[in-house]
């Protein structure tokens, strides 16, 4: 069956659209939210060319990220060396350029600042590969919904919805910092000093992976195309996009917040500990086996920190 106003191309049957309208309404029903999509078909040159193009811009942006951060750590390494000078007392910023102020002073607006930078640029690197399935997803939606739009402008605005998200969850983790630091329980390697709250974090870190929560979460990073059925599909318009851009970016912080805090044990600029955690997140989003890495990483997380309450309270 052809659509005469659609230029000839080949579109949904009259009683194909029907029992997938009865479908969703039965979703609904059950109070589970869905979208009629009529996908038509599309060029595959044209769609290799969109997937090419985002992959490639999302793996400029991963490579930045990451080259900031190991310059950030190199930086900060030679800083605590220092050819082995005594360092107690003093603090590095992770600006790159060696500064290192006394411990005991307050915080200023420039270190803040850097520090704000670091964690926002360690969230794109750490989250970009993860999100890439997801981002071209929504491009491929929206080329063959609408043929007609600018998908590609349209990917862009919900790539920047779903970095929002986790730019405040980067503003959310300076302040946290600045607690931990304030009360001396990170050393100059932005690593904790404390077993206890280390152990603490670990356990938290590791139950949170069998929670409910955890697991809607990482549902809905799990299952892109189930995603856009679930809350709209293609926007055309670019507040939309990047709405729908924040509500998968607040999914993914539920579903990774608690590794996250873990920086803040191992060492937030420690490039290993950065490297371990991003590539659980990204087996536990990207896999088929997301949920099991997901629970065993619990278990190895209520392990360790066990072991870290035990040696620090010892």
């Amino acid at each position: 069956m052809t659509d005469e106003h659609d230029g000839g191309r080949p579109s949904v049957s009259k009683d194909s659209y029907q029992m997938a309208a009865r479908i969703a309404q039965r979703l609904r029903e059950a109070g589970l939210k869905s979208q009629i999509l009529n996908l038509l078909p599309t060029d595959t040159t044209v769609l290799r060319r969109d997937r090419i193009v985002i992959i490639l811009a999302l793996t400029l942006l991963t490579a930045l990220a990451w080259t900031y951060l190991l310059w950030l750590s190199a930086d900060m390494g030679m800083g605590v060396g220092m050819g082995g000078m005594d360092m107690t007392g003093f603090r590095m910023i992770p600006s790159g350029t060696g500064l290192m102020i006394p411990a005991q002073m307050p915080w200023r607006a420039m270190e803040f600042a850097f520090v704000f930078a670091m964690w926002t640029v360690m969230m794109v690197g750490m989250m970009t590969p993860s999100a890439m399935p997801m981002i071209l997803m929504y491009a491929r939606v929206g080329r063959e919904t609408e043929p007609q739009a600018s998908p590609l402008s349209a990917t862009v605005w919900f790539a920047a919805g779903y970095f929002l998200v986790w730019t405040a969850f980067a503003l959310l983790a300076t302040f946290v910092q600045w607690a931990f630091e304030r009360t001396a329980v990170l050393d100059s390697a932005m690593a904790s000093t404390s077993n206890v709250v280390g152990g603490l974090l670990f356990v938290a870190a590791g139950a949170y992976q069998w929670t409910q929560l955890k697991d809607v979460c990482l549902t809905q990073c799990q299952t892109p195309f189930a995603f856009l059925m679930r809350h709209g599909g293609f926007r055309r318009d670019a507040l939309g996009t990047l709405i729908l851009g924040l509500r998968h970016g607040a999914y993914c912080v539920g579903c990774c917040w608690a590794l996250m805090a873990l920086l803040l044990v191992g060492g937030v600029m420690n490039v290993l500990w950065i490297v371990l955690l991003a590539l659980v997140i990204l087996l536990e989003k990207v896999t088929s086996f997301g949920s099991p890495i997901a629970r065993l990483v619990g278990i190895v997380l209520v392990v360790g920190g066990a072991w870290l309450l035990t040696t620090g309270m010892s």
